[in-house]
């Protein structure tokens, strides 16, 4: 599963809202959600996802900034959406795919058996030629 513009769903705190101020000609305006620029989005964001889905995380779900992996069934599945929903995050449905045998996450294959290497990333070693000299190696 992949959420949808990760960082926007993530509404501003009141302190903060006043560091994020841009001035145009109609007036001076804040951020009400996490715009993508800023320096600690990725790591915020991420550390939201593994507090609402602390329960989840390594047993039933694996979370990497807006990739999801339910590994259960589909009443696991619905108390993820319904996680998802508390908090009013959003998935872009486009990106997600739901009762797969064989799935990629991170560049890594996960049928039923565990974790594979994907064959498109290993493709490249395979091809490449062997070192001839000191200076190719």
């Amino acid at each position: 599963m992949d959420a949808y513009s990760r960082f926007n769903q993530i509404k501003m705190h009141l302190s903060d809202k006043t560091k994020t101020i841009f001035i145009i000609d109609k007036g001076n305006f804040c951020y009400r959600v996490m715009p993508f620029r800023l320096k600690n989005a990725g790591v915020t964001y991420q550390r939201l996802m593994d507090r609402i889905f602390k329960y989840y995380i390594g047993r039933q779900l694996e979370v990497y900034v807006d990739d999801m992996v339910v590994k259960f069934d589909a009443e696991t599945l619905t108390s993820i959406f319904l996680v998802l929903r508390k908090h009013q995050l959003k998935l872009n449905l486009d990106k997600c795919s739901f009762s797969v045998k064989v799935g990629k996450f991170l560049g890594f294959m996960l049928p039923k058996r565990g974790i594979e290497a994907n064959p498109e990333k290993c493709e490249a070693m395979i091809r490449m030629r062997s070192p001839k000299n000191l200076k190719e190696l």
